[in-house]
């Protein structure tokens, strides 16, 4: 009896034993790359003498450094596309969508393994597969047909059992998980999701799970391919990808985690780490500038249908800035065709995904699809990650306070401002006189924030 891990690994098993702990080295099916990686992978690729890939399927994305500043992101454009034409690599221009999201819809397969040179690959193991974010070398390795090398994780079944509530979304189940392990949590474990609960989770809020599992520390996460891959595969019109994998009942697993569905309540990742945990209703109150929906973990259509539904007949408030990233050319093309995003829209919903598609962990850390600049250091930002999320002006200053709740929450505080004025300030400050104030002052004044913000843009 196996659980649903050690079967794919199994099938793919090219040195080792499969025992958590040893080293093994298995056979990857499929990678992945994106532009802020990729370049320095096809040049390790082509040094290494090879005149094809070797793989069942490579695709190269554009998806994170695509507003153009400079020639270097648009030399690299072209390198890459000539890269995948000469080795026969699928080449994704800007504009498809984020590497992971697409690779979900158009190409992971239920028992295949995929390496990509993207920290979110294992988004694709909602699918069934096993999926492993790794460094550009390794991908290059993989595309060489050389497998890959790791330390067999142990595998921790998260049983998931009862149903959610209403208002409650997949990304409480991982951030539940964050909150009871940390971000250490998941180093050298895989963790496969088991029980009643999976049944009712949707493709899109499984990868939800898998895409954040990244911040637990994992190898990877990892669903049974059902009756639910299998619809979703068919409305992708490719279901004859479609194979059933699960666990054998009653098979052995390193640990167990028991999370009551019924018993969530929304939840929401705080400054400055993802496993920095609270309800959302400590958070009512909260002064919000920007927000951004979508990018990378919830920019499928499921999630932004329930934006689209809370917003419908409101108004974002006059003081915030409201972006929304679609994950993918299909998803925003299907928020046009039902009327979700009007003809009126579609000029800016097409510059988001043409212009501004970026993923977390690129220079600015928050400003994926935002705004070309960084955030203003007296902004706070509701958005879908929460990495490193603080860093210095000027030695002064806190940039980049994000927060991770899930669409809806956001959506909600897109609608209103929570801002107080508390005492007039000058309209601008030299850097020697904001230098006087301290964290705590601008912490408790937000007009004073705001001016400081104004005088920056002068310095």
């Amino acid at each position: 009896m196996q659980n649903l891990t050690y079967k794919i690994l199994e099938k793919h098993l090219l040195k080792g034993k499969l025992e958590a702990g040893q080293p093994i080295e298995i056979k990857m099916n499929q990678t992945l790359t994106q532009d802020a990686t990729g370049t320095m992978a096809y040049m390790q690729f082509e040094a290494m003498g090879v005149k094809k890939v070797k793989t069942e399927l490579s695709v190269s994305y554009v998806d994170h450094n695509t507003l153009q500043n400079g020639f270097m992101n648009a030399d690299d454009h072209a390198y890459l596309q000539s890269v995948a034409s000469k080795y026969g690599i699928y080449f994704s221009k800007p504009g498809n969508g984020i590497c992971h999201q697409v690779h979900l819809e158009r190409f992971a397969k239920p028992g295949k393994t995929l390496i990509g040179s993207d920290s979110h690959t294992p988004t694709s193991s909602a699918m069934g597969c096993i999926a492993i974010g790794a460094g550009g070398l390794d991908v290059a390795k993989a595309m060489a047909g050389i497998g890959y090398h790791l330390t067999c994780p142990k595998v921790v079944e998260v049983k998931l059992t009862g149903t959610l509530a209403h208002g409650v979304s997949s990304k409480d189940i991982i951030l539940k998980l964050l909150e009871l392990l940390s971000v250490k949590g998941g180093v050298g474990k895989v963790f496969e999701y088991t029980g009643e609960g999976v049944k009712n989770l949707s493709v899109y809020q499984r990868a939800t799970i898998t895409n954040m599992g990244a911040e637990l520390g994992a190898t990877t996460s990892i669903f049974p391919s059902d009756e639910v891959t299998r619809e979703f595969l068919k409305r992708q019109q490719r279901e004859s990808d479609y194979i059933a994998l699960s666990a054998d009942e009653g098979c052995h697993y390193d640990e167990t985690v028991e999370i009551n569905l019924d018993e969530l309540t929304p939840l929401a990742a705080c400054p400055n780490s993802p496993d920095a945990i609270k309800n959302v209703s400590e958070l009512a109150g909260m002064k919000v500038d920007q927000v951004a929906i979508g990018s990378c973990t919830n920019s499928g259509y499921e999630d932004l249908m329930k934006a689209a539904a809370i917003l419908k007949g409101k108004k974002i408030a006059h003081n915030v800035s409201l972006v929304v990233s679609p994950g993918s050319r299909q998803v925003l093309m299907k928020l046009i065709e039902n009327g979700t995003a009007t003809e009126r829209d579609k000029t800016i919903f097409t510059k988001i995904a043409e212009e501004r598609k970026r993923q977390i962990g690129i220079k600015e850390l928050a400003s994926i699809g935002v705004k070309a600049d960084a955030l203003n250091d007296s902004e706070f930002i509701k958005f879908e990650k929460n990495l490193n999320p603080s860093m210095s002006i000027k030695d002064k200053y806190e940039m980049y306070l994000q927060f991770k709740p899930k669409p809806e929450v956001e959506t909600i505080g897109s609608m209103k401002n929570e801002s107080n004025d508390k005492e007039q300030v000058k309209e601008f400050y030299t850097f020697d006189e904001a230098s006087k104030f301290t964290k705590e002052d601008l912490d408790k004044n937000p007009e004073l924030m705001k001016a400081i913000e104004r005088s920056m843009m002068k310095w």
